[in-house]
């Protein structure tokens, strides 16, 4: 749980956390602002700037400690809003990726199955691997392969490179191990799990469409992190 912040003792802890995240959000959402006014009217940028700086919100709400029932909202809240902008500009530049897609969306309601499920078992790294992998593994897989991908494959139609799913998998790895180090410390079941989450998160987002892979790369490999190291730690 935050300890309190000198001066604010009068605000509720729980108050101050959502304010913690709300200002977080916020700030991302100024930062894409900017970079689209001054910077690039990139949509692909601008999207994936919003996609990696809201997904580490996971991370917050662990170190926070927030309330499942909080996260949960805050996902309904978001999914609610994320379907409203299909058909009216409130998001403008974060659902235009110039292909149909509910990417955002299934974003959203990702964060609240993985908060609801895995804070309740008390187990909130399995959710954030989950949205780390689906935040820098499938965000900096899409920029790489738009400036970088050279060697194109497709898989029921749709088009990817080998460099963007390669940075997919060594990104998924890197933060699977570093969350799961973090709270199993340095054992050899870590390194087998990370890697299995990785390979099979690229494989869930190379057979994805219409953005369900904002949905399946979280679940997926939360899911599969999690039963791993129950199979293997006994």
């Amino acid at each position: 749980m935050l300890t309190l912040i000198p001066g604010l003792t009068s605000i509720p802890p729980l108050w101050l956390q959502i304010t913690i995240v709300a200002v977080w959000v916020l700030l991302i959402l100024l930062v894409s602002w900017l970079v689209s006014r001054f910077a690039t009217d990139d949509s692909e940028i601008i999207r994936k700037i919003v996609h990696i700086g809201t997904g580490n919100v996971i991370l917050l709400a662990w170190w926070l400690d927030i309330p499942a029932s909080v996260g949960v909202t805050a996902s309904i809240v978001a999914s609610i809003v994320t379907l409203l902008s299909y058909r009216l500009p409130i998001l403008p530049g974060i659902n235009s990726v110039g292909r149909q897609s509910l990417g955002t969306f299934f974003y959203a309601v990702s964060f609240g199955i993985l908060v609801g499920c895995f804070w309740y078992l008390q187990q909130p790294q399995y959710a954030a691997i989950g949205i780390m992998v689906m935040t820098w593994g499938d965000g900096l897989a899409a920029l790489v392969g738009q400036r970088f991908g050279k060697h194109q494959y497709k898989v029921f139609g749709s088009g990817k490179s080998w460099e963007g799913s390669l940075t997919m998998t060594l990104a998924s790895y890197i933060v699977s191990s570093l969350i799961l180090l973090g709270v199993q410390g340095n054992i050899w079941q870590i390194w087998v799990i990370s890697l299995a989450v990785a390979i099979a998160a690229t494989g869930l987002e190379a057979i994805s469409f219409l953005g369900v892979d904002n949905l399946t790369v979280p679940l997926g490999s939360a899911g599969l992190a999690f039963v791993l190291m129950q199979l293997l730690s006994n």
